[in-house]
């Protein structure tokens, strides 16, 4: 997901996400603990989304401050 995916949602929508995002997050840190996880790879990936995803809601909040 990019952040032009990210910015055509709403913010509840991407609140959705982010929580969502997180609990990824969460399984695969598990799985890296217990020696399930296979692709590596994915750590990082997850932890980007999470960071796209506040970067655009941080955004979307500095838009409405200037209103």
């Amino acid at each position: 997901m990019n952040a032009d995916e990210i910015r055509g949602m709403s913010i509840e929508d991407m609140a959705t996400e982010l929580e969502e995002a997180r609990e990824e997050l969460m399984r695969l840190r598990f799985q890296q603990a217990t020696g399930e996880l296979v692709d590596h790879n994915q750590l990082p990936a997850a932890r980007k989304k999470i960071a796209r995803i506040l970067t655009v809601l941080k955004q979307e909040e500095q838009k409405e401050g200037d209103r």
